[in-house]
């Protein structure tokens, strides 16, 4: 029966939910199932992002490598992310924060990726892209989490937005200023990539870390 729902790419669900509250106004939302891929891959979707340096990074920051791959069940699967990063320093006692931002645009480096991705314009750190704080060891991130506020489909999903890793901890929004109720504090964005739909092949070759853990957004 799943199967033949998903050879009709729209599914229609009505939300009766107006700031944040119930309301006697229903809202219509209108979920996509992104075609192929979904039929092909199992009702599942799977997505990559590539991870890169900067252009014209300081010496004193490491340069950063890896991948954030995603995989999730459609319509309605909590989002699965798996971090695999290398080229930290081996001895690393800076615990560096990685975030989902608005625009995936690297035409200037991660300048230009715009500001923490934030559909519904809440505070940090309740973005569905606040992946969390993560300390290296021997120079490698490996790390297996779920993201209950983030989607590869509908109208809020994240594909063509950029995964950014920045040079300091995130606060979480307890700082005593502006900023870190809109990014944390997390301080220079030194590594990044945008996020495009892949093949199940990158999830199946690497294995998750041995921590499980939920993004900042669904401790909240």
């Amino acid at each position: 029966m799943e199967k033949i729902i998903l050879q009709f790419p729209l599914i229609l669900l009505v939300l009766h939910i107006q700031g944040g509250e119930f309301s006697d106004k229903p809202v219509l939302l209108i979920v996509e199932a992104p075609q192929p891929e979904v039929v092909e891959f199992n009702n599942t979707l799977y997505a990559t992002c590539e991870v890169t340096p900067v252009p014209n990074l300081p010496p004193s920051q490491p340069e950063i490598f890896g991948q954030v791959l995603f995989k999730q069940l459609f319509p309605s699967g909590t989002l699965e992310v798996k971090i695999n990063l290398r080229g930290l320093p081996a001895i690393d006692n800076q615990v560096r924060a990685i975030h989902i931002h608005q625009y995936g645009d690297l035409s200037q480096g991660c300048i230009t990726v715009g500001p923490h991705y934030n559909p519904k314009s809440v505070d940090h750190p309740g973005h569905p892209g606040d992946l969390g704080n993560f300390a290296s060891k021997q120079g490698v991130i490996r790390q297996f989490l779920k993201l209950p506020g983030a989607k590869l489909f509908g109208a809020q999903s994240i594909l063509g937005r950029a995964v950014v890793v920045h040079e300091k901890e995130d606060d979480l929004g307890m700082g005593s200023d502006e900023e870190s109720k809109r990014s944390g504090n997390a301080g220079k964005r030194i590594a990044g990539c945008v996020i495009g739909i892949t093949t199940p092949s990158l999830w199946q070759k690497t294995e998750p870390g041995e921590d499980v853990e939920e993004g900042i957004e669904s401790q909240r």
